[in-house]
């Protein structure tokens, strides 16, 4: 028996007024999903815990059977384990983006204009962390490049208690309510301002004003944790597991659990991703040793944040395609096979960043046909079957049996 999860980051969401009150799951076309959902059992899922802020991180170890409560150490110390860095027990990380700040003056009268830089390429991201290093690599501090906007600063002392913000959480507003408070605030408030000193004129972001698009030039640190400790999936499950992404964060999760971490030629993270070359990935692990794969799509997320409502429908129709390709694969090869089709939160357009809310999943069993009454797969279809579950960390029990 082989098992597959096909988590579309931030697929669901609210009805969207400007298209008939309907969801980009919806509108979406998803003639796979649709066909299963008769035959499959769907419901809603809490992949946040009360208390916990509606992030990646917390719904993605839920979604593969961590309960945040017991292994949830903070986000950027997952972040750390993909990039390779190694971490002690005095150590304290910090997620570093690289966004595009307004001009204003001072500082703090600035907006939050993109929390990506414009999707900045890992290229040009390297230029800006190695003339940022030269300064903050220093005792007890050091920076290390990861992908794209996603970086990671390592405080080699352990003072937790920063009271950060995630930069998609306040796009196009003032960041002046937002800047770090609590026990690093000063010091990390002061190495924002010098990122902005070093970076607005670097010779990387005035070819990429040349070039009509936005500039790097500023630093944010959120996300603050220390080192995790996650039981090997192995050990809690059975099963031998792979994780699919172009994300550091859900690598770092699958490294962290014992893992191997695939890695795909063409994943981008977004909706340009190689969605195909994903599918093949899967299906290729799966007939040749893993027993479970998880299959992660950034892209509805980023389209989400972005308030892009056509790119994250695109995104969403290439999930369904992934997992039409997957199925047929594992059929051809006569391989029996379960399949957990969900999102980790909701990342609604109109609100241009992560909910809380239940997510809708879809379990479905080759050998085992059998529906719970949904229609479709949606978020409306999901809630009418009257099953909800308030422990998404719990599923994975059920749907791995």
């Amino acid at each position: 028996m082989k098992y597959v999860v096909i988590l579309g980051d931030g697929m669901a969401g609210y009805p969207l007024p400007e298209r008939e009150n309907r969801t980009c799951l919806q509108l979406a076309e998803t003639p796979f999903l649709d066909e299963l959902a008769p035959k499959s059992t769907l419901g809603l899922a809490k992949t946040v815990p009360t208390g916990y802020a509606p992030g990646s991180d917390v719904a993605n170890l839920s979604v593969m059977g961590y309960d945040p409560a017991q292994f949830y150490t903070g986000r950027s110390p997952l972040e750390a384990a993909s990039i390779g860095i190694p971490l002690t027990d005095s150590d304290v990380t910090y997620r570093c983006n690289l966004v595009t700040l307004s001009e204003e003056s001072p500082y703090e009268n600035k907006r939050m204009l993109d929390y990506s830089a414009g999707e900045i390429t890992t290229a040009e991201a390297r230029e800006l962390i190695a003339a940022l290093g030269q300064e903050f690599s220093k005792p007890p501090f050091a920076l290390y490049a990861g992908i794209s906007y996603r970086h990671c600063l390592v405080l080699h002392e352990k003072r937790t208690g920063s009271i950060l913000t995630p930069p998609h959480d306040i796009t196009d507003l003032p960041i002046a309510p937002y800047l770090p408070k609590g026990t690093m605030d000063e010091t990390l408030l002061a190495m924002m301002r010098r990122s902005w000193e070093i970076l607005n004129d670097h010779p990387v972001n005035r070819a990429r004003r040349a070039a009509g698009k936005r500039p790097a030039n500023s630093a944010w640190f959120w996300g603050e944790g220390t080192k995790p400790r996650l039981k090997p999936f192995s050990a809690l499950y059975g099963k031998r597991g792979a994780v699919i992404s172009a994300v550091d964060l859900v690598k770092g999760i699958g490294i962290l659990a014992g893992m191997d971490v695939i890695e795909v030629t063409g994943a981008t993270g977004n909706w340009d991703t190689d969605f195909a070359g994903k599918a093949n990935a899967a299906a290729d692990a799966l007939l040749n040793g893993h027993d479970f794969v998880y299959v992660h799509m950034e892209a509805p997320d980023e389209c989400g944040h972005h308030g892009d409502i056509d790119k994250k429908i695109y995104s969403i129709e290439q999930v369904d395609g992934v997992a039409r390709r997957i199925s047929a694969r594992l059929r051809a090869a006569g391989e029996q096979f379960a399949m957990l089709v969900m999102p980790d939160h909701p990342t609604p357009i109109a609100l241009r960043t992560h909910t809380a809310d239940p997510v809708p999943f879809l379990i479905y069993r080759s050998g085992e046909e059998r529906g719970n009454g949904a229609a479709r797969y949606d978020e409306s279809c999901a809630e009418k079957t009257g099953l909800i579950l308030p422990r998404a960390c719990e599923l994975m029990h059920a749907f791995l049996r």
